[in-house]
């Protein structure tokens, strides 16, 4: 299959056949080699920065004490 490429004001675009469309509004470009890769980009589920609002940077936080595992059920055929 091919398809056509044109300008788009400074942006170079190509035209996706309808059998071909992405949902949503957004995909992630990557170059591969001589070719392109677009993946759909998923919405995501966390807000964003919520990562980096709970990350630990305290140099004196120690982890706390996790317990004992239980012992390990060996299972017979």
């Amino acid at each position: 299959m091919t398809t056509t490429l044109f300008t788009n004001g400074r942006s170079q675009a190509v035209r996706i056949p309808k059998e071909l469309r992405f949902e949503g509004r957004e995909v992630s470009i990557r170059r591969m080699g001589d070719g392109v890769l677009l993946v759909p980009v998923k919405a995501s589920t966390w807000p964003e920065g919520f990562f980096e609002s709970i990350r630990i940077d305290d140099a004196n936080f120690t982890r706390p004490e996790q317990g004992e595992l239980p012992p390990v059920v060996e299972l017979t055929r």
